[in-house]
């Protein structure tokens, strides 16, 4: 049975975040989260369900994204909170693990990341890797950073993911002119 539900963020999810991320101010920012649970097809076309935590704001927005996904069979492989990687977007990436919620700075900077505010998603990054002064993240989505081969899994404009995520009004990273973050949806 397929599952595309918004509860709050559940305490048990609270102490997971906090035991990994040191938060000056908590509530201001986990106060205003929610905890999705969705149903996805994974790379062997059986069907899963994984959670991700993002800005409540933006539920109802990837409760549709993720159903029309999941309708379509378009696969992901894996879809867990970044918590269960101790917030580490290297490891996070390198596991192909579509997340939201992730208390971080924007790599290299001191500034906080969109996904500090669950407002930034990345889907299947092995696969749409960020790429940002010749360094390739995650390093093992080197294959795959050439946009111009075909290959299973690609984010580009004719993609069922970009169409729903842009169509709901989301931006995409891999239109950014100094660097691409192929794998990266995001509402500000």
């Amino acid at each position: 049975m397929a599952l595309f539900t918004s509860s709050p963020l559940s305490d048990e999810s609270v102490m997971r975040i906090m035991s990994c991320t040191l938060l000056d101010d908590p509530s201001a920012i986990l106060g205003g989260l929610s905890e999705l649970t969705l149903s996805y097809v994974d790379f062997d076309g059986r069907e899963q369900t994984g959670m991700m935590i993002c800005d409540s704001a933006l539920a109802d927005d990837l409760l549709y994204i993720f159903e029309k996904l999941f309708k379509a069979g378009y696969q992901i492989e894996n879809i867990k909170p970044s918590d269960e990687y101790c917030g580490d977007d290297n490891l996070i990436m390198a596991d192909n693990c579509s997340s939201c919620f992730n208390y971080r700075c924007v790599d290299g900077t001191d500034t906080l990341s969109l996904h500090a505010f669950g407002r930034a998603v990345d889907i299947n990054p092995r696969y749409n890797p960020y790429i940002v002064n010749g360094r390739i993240l995650p390093p093992n989505g080197a294959e795959y950073a050439d946009r111009t081969k075909d290959f299973p899994h690609k984010i580009d404009e004719s993609d069922l993911c970009y169409k729903l995520f842009t169509k709901r009004g989301w931006s995409w990273g891999g239109h950014w002119k100094s660097e691409k973050d192929y794998q990266h949806f995001y509402k500000q």
